[in-house]
């Protein structure tokens, strides 16, 4: 019999972010980056996992239900005074468990690497911001450390929705209102919950997931309605999230979408979590502000990301913040090492990179 409690204590005792039940393997943690197996441990057989079901499920008939016909399924879980944010999938017909572990506290906004004009750009009235980045490049905790800020400095209603809710946020100068999004949670899907907020006197609306043309149409909407809206996309630069958005969209529609686009979005930043020389993990941030230079190339009958790019490294001194600008920055402070900085950029930049290396040292040395 799997002792699930007993590995569950183990991986928040190691400080572990996310923990693997795959059948036929130990259960693996995932520590800085690295997997390791859970010390102790025998590898998982098929009852195990039945087991695991059974314990994550709780007899949920809704959540059994969901499981059953998509063979996949979002969950909760809270334990030992804790929350996981659970997936349960399956391989070879048999359920496969992805926990993340969530933190109680989360980190202050300044500890976390994000460039203040983030923060800052949380005071517009209404308009549109965008966190971006690959699979557990920290969007979740860099989403909940702009609310907790917004929270503590701003007199806001706040509305989130998420898939499901991780951190707990209890209202301070704001009023906070989280809602789980999926079958037998407040809200059967993005679009609607979006939606549904014209209606609940709402400042700003966070969105956990902006993953089709029906949540982006109502993100726009609840944008030009006079709301600020703050959502994530699974992109890997600020350019790539100005093609994403617009190719939710068919063709004959995109032009227009161009200019909702241009006119509403205010700010991108895409981030990455690489680990550090110190053993921990950095972020590296890219941040596009949304000028009129970076409006007008949105505007164009073909996105050009290399224009976008150079209209990003052109426009520092608003808040824009070039991933190779970033890199540089991390490499000159001895936080990543100069491999990992060329890992992270195309070989045609490559001699952009040392250049700008080069003008941060002169810069310190000064």
């Amino acid at each position: 019999m799997i002792q699930i409690e007993k590995i569950l204590d183990y991986a928040i005792e190691h400080d572990a972010s996310d923990i693997h039940f795959i059948c036929g393997n130990k259960p693996m943690l995932r520590i800085i980056r690295d997997l390791v197996p859970v010390e102790g441990s025998e590898e998982l057989l098929p009852e195990d996992m039945n087991e695991i079901y059974d314990y994550l499920v709780k007899g949920n008939l809704d959540k059994d239900s969901v499981y059953t016909k998509t063979k996949k399924l979002d969950t909760s879980l809270e334990y030992g005074g804790k929350r996981f944010r659970v997936n349960i999938s399956s391989g070879e017909d048999i359920p496969l468990f992805t926990l993340r572990i969530i933190k109680n506290e989360l980190p202050k906004f300044e500890d976390l690497g994000v460039p203040d004009i983030v923060r800052r750009m949380t005071f517009q009235p209404q308009g549109l911001m965008l966190v971006t980045g690959k699979t557990n490049s920290g969007k979740t905790t860099t989403l909940n450390a702009l609310i907790n800020e917004i929270n503590e400095t701003q007199n806001k209603k706040i509305l989130t929705l998420e898939s499901p809710v991780e951190y707990k946020h209890h209202s301070k100068k704001s009023i906070i209102v989280q809602k789980e999004v999926g079958i037998g949670g407040d809200s059967l899907c993005y679009s609607d919950g979006v939606k549904n907020s014209l209606r609940e006197d709402c400042d700003i609306v966070v969105v956990g997931e902006i993953r089709d043309r029906e949540t982006m149409d109502a993100a726009i909407e609840t944008a030009e309605a006079g709301h600020l809206v703050i959502g994530t996309l699974h992109t890997k630069s600020c350019a790539e999230t100005i093609d994403r958005m617009i190719n939710f969209y068919d063709i004959k529609d995109q032009q227009t979408v161009k200019y909702l686009i241009a006119s509403l979005l205010k700010l991108v930043i895409s981030q990455r979590l690489l680990k550090g020389t110190d053993g921990k993990l950095v972020l590296v941030p890219e941040v596009m502000v949304v000028d009129n230079i970076v409006a007008g190339l949105i505007r164009k009958d073909k996105i050009s990301v290399s224009e976008i790019e150079d209209a990003i490294q052109s426009n520092l001194e608003k808040g824009s913040i070039g991933l190779i600008n970033s890199i540089a920055e991390l490499f000159v402070d001895d936080k990543i090492t100069l491999e990992q900085a060329k890992a992270q950029i195309e070989e045609k930049n490559i001699e952009t990179l040392n250049r700008t290396i080069m003008q941060l040292r002169i810069k310190k040395n000064k």
